[in-house]
């Protein structure tokens, strides 16, 4: 990973020359995350997983690079990514200081569709669009229904009534690792939710993913996988509705798995949101769930704040975080 850390350094180096100054945004962003679990009695540094990338105290940027040419832009270059501070591996005696990788993909619009190669969000279900890299409630892929980012190639293609997306990823998700592994998706949508207020999509999967869980393998040999799902977003006044779900086969096991958020925005300009998130799925012959709740106040334009109560089911683990977010436009 950290040859990967440093080759995006460079390229974000090299990408930041005074002959592309009119066309980039820079942006820093820092959290402190921290809370309290009844199953370890003690205080943790994470919102979901020690092992998992979601959330934990760090620091990084969001870098974009628009490339243009008389008639308009043709390209983009993405790079996001953080240094993060890895609870798991305090008691290991590994490094506990992780650089973790969102985007880092190149964009190419090629008339008939978007281009994209690297790692980038996958076409499946809710992950598809919205953008949870710092939010503490999170959408079916961080269930280990699809990914929040896989290394791949993918295309997508905009019309009035919705779009269209396909990708080839590795199936790997955070790490980029080849043996064997593959995952094809597609997902259709109706409507365009920025301006509609709805969306909703139908995707597939179908591939031999590796299992991993952050940056580390969870079985040795990836698994075939079938999984079809249906994702919904809908907002009336101050209220959205998020909805997902999964069916299909994963480890020579019957999977399902179902999501549902519902948030009401408060306060001038969304301030504040309060949410509720149930997410109920099948593992081998076992139903698991978690419960949540979350508040999110926007305490300046840089400034996030945010805090979360999930019970886990399966662990009688309940959990309380809080996050305090900081993205700040640089240039």
């Amino acid at each position: 990973m950290s040859k990967i850390g440093a080759a995006v350094i460079a390229i974000l180096l090299v990408s930041v020359n005074p002959a592309f100054s009119r066309s980039y945004l820079l942006y820093l962003e820092s959290q402190g995350v921290g809370g309290y679990s009844t199953e370890k009695d003690e205080a943790i540094y994470y919102s979901m997983n020690p092992v998992d990338v979601m959330q934990k105290p760090s620091v990084g940027f969001d870098y974009l690079q628009r490339f243009s040419s008389e008639t308009g832009d043709w390209g983009s270059l993405a790079i996001q990514m953080r240094l993060a501070y890895n609870e798991a591996y305090r008691e290991t005696g590994e490094e506990q200081f992780q650089v973790q990788l969102y985007n880092a993909f190149f964009k190419y619009k090629a008339g008939v569709a978007d281009l994209w190669a690297g790692h980038n969000r996958i076409a499946f279900g809710l992950a598809s669009y919205l953008d949870s890299h710092a939010l503490l409630l999170q959408p079916l892929a961080m269930y280990g229904y699809g990914y929040d980012r896989d290394w791949g190639v993918g295309a997508v293609r905009d019309f009035d009534w919705g779009n269209i997306s396909l990708s080839y990823s590795t199936g790997t998700g955070m790490p980029l690792d080849i043996d064997g592994n593959y995952l094809i998706s597609a997902r259709a949508s109706y409507g365009v939710l920025s301006r509609d207020n709805y969306t909703t999509g139908v995707s597939v999967a179908y591939g031999k993913p590796m299992e991993t869980m952050g940056y580390e393998r969870i079985m040795p040999e990836p698994n075939q996988t079938f999984l079809a799902g249906v994702d919904v977003a809908y907002f009336w006044n101050n209220i959205e509705n998020r909805f997902e779900a999964a069916a299909g086969e994963k480890m020579e096991e019957d999977t399902y798995a179902f999501l549902w958020r519902i948030g009401i925005n408060l306060l001038d300009e969304d301030r504040l949101k309060l949410e509720a998130q149930p997410v109920y799925w099948k593992s081998g012959e076992e139903w698991l769930y978690e419960v949540s709740a979350g508040v999110s106040y926007k305490l300046t334009s840089d400034i996030t704040l945010r805090g979360m109560y999930t019970y886990d089911g399966a662990m009688y683990d309940s959990r309380v975080v809080f996050q305090i977010y900081w993205y700040y436009k640089l240039l």
